[in-house]
């Protein structure tokens, strides 16, 4: 029977559908976006809290704290094969506090916990926007409680240099492809001002060893004050030099941790924090971990602390878990290290103790 010239429109129209349809399969078959996140909320209690106007014991608090594992986020990452093993990649990450839906755990910017995008390939991954940085990433792959927002190497992080290292904008960095077990990265923020190109720069570098279940990981960090971040509200270009070394190892179900972190910040301390602990995972859905972290400040002897945690974290789902941590914090001097990210990052002088409780969700 003929065909119709409304009927042969008809056919090249689906014909033309059909391609169009393959090729945007085709299209999303070789790139990607995926939601992700973390809710996490819990209850906080100290035994004393530092009074920020006279330096005094303000009494012990009971309080809702946003995060006490990991900081509540959410975040886009992004990947499209170019071809020849070459991908484009990207991420955008904010924090939220789940106290009361603002933004939170990302210098209360809206995507201020990374920015970034750029290319992974054999050769290696190249990055451009707002990062962490090698020697933060250092610091925290051998912390003993994998940087937990309550009583592990995060508090004296942010203790000492707040988020200067952890959020680095302007940022450019390469990593390596391991090679021979070896892994090198490297991160230049730009920072800049009108008349002052060293405004606000960073640096950081790391070299990593990777044999069987050893690894080692020596990292640098050094930055100037000022720069088009100088305004953020949770400081990021706290001029300081920071050096690193840890090593992990790994037994069937244990994996211990041990590190060396110096901060010394610009015509103020020179901190040295020693950290070591351990986690074992009792059952595939009960972990238990422990740490010690030693502060001591170069320039003073007398300026001192010792911070010591534990945590248990049991498993509902491959999504959820609830957790329970407890610690202390002895304080000497000027030292001012405190128990909880959120809620208790200072404590006075003397011993400090806390406990915390709460439930976390990822997707």
């Amino acid at each position: 029977m003929p065909v119709s010239h409304r009927n042969q429109i008809g056919v090249i129209l689906g014909l033309v559908g059909a391609c169009a349809l393959g090729a945007a399969q085709s299209a999303h078959a070789q790139s990607s976006v995926t939601l992700y996140g973390i809710v996490d909320g819990s209850l906080l209690y100290t035994s004393k809290t530092l009074n920020a106007k006279t330096g005094q014991n303000a009494g012990h608090q009971f309080s809702f704290a946003d995060g006490g594992v990991s900081g509540s986020r959410f975040g886009l990452r992004g990947v499209e094969d170019l071809g020849g093993s070459t991908r484009a990649i990207f991420e955008l990450e904010s924090g939220i506090s789940i106290a009361n839906g603002a933004f939170s755990n990302s210098n209360r910017n809206e995507f201020g916990r990374q920015a970034w995008v750029g290319l992974d390939s054999r050769y290696g991954t190249v990055k451009a926007g707002l990062q962490f940085s090698p020697f933060f990433l250092a610091v925290y792959d051998f912390d003993p409680r994998e940087m937990s927002y309550f009583g592990s190497g995060l508090v004296t992080y942010l203790n000492n240099v707040y988020a200067t290292g952890l959020f680095n904008p302007n940022a450019i960095s390469y990593t390596s492809p391991e090679i021979a077990g070896l892994q090198a990265s490297a991160m230049m923020a730009l920072g800049g001002a009108a008349g002052d190109f060293q405004a606000g720069r960073q640096y950081s570098a790391s070299l990593r060893y990777h044999l069987g279940t050893l690894t080692v990981d020596a990292a640098l960090y050094s930055g100037n004050a000022g720069g088009s971040a100088a305004s953020i509200v949770v400081p990021s270009v706290v001029a300081f030099d920071g050096r690193a070394l840890g090593a992990s190892y790994v037994f069937n179900n244990l994996t211990v941790k041990a590190s060396y972190v110096q901060y010394k910040v610009a015509g103020s301390f020179n901190d040295r924090v020693y950290s070591g602990g351990a986690s074992y995972r009792i059952t595939p859905a009960l972990n238990v971990d422990a740490g010690v972290w030693v502060t001591r400040d170069g320039n003073n002897s007398s300026n001192n602390s010792i911070l010591a945690s534990t945590g248990l974290e049991y498993s509902l789902s491959k999504a959820t878990v609830v957790y329970g941590q407890a610690g202390f914090v002895t304080n000497h001097g000027a030292m001012h290290t405190g128990l909880s990210v959120n809620n208790a990052l200072n404590e006075v002088t003397g011993t400090s103790s806390g406990v915390n409780i709460g439930i976390r969700h990822m997707f």
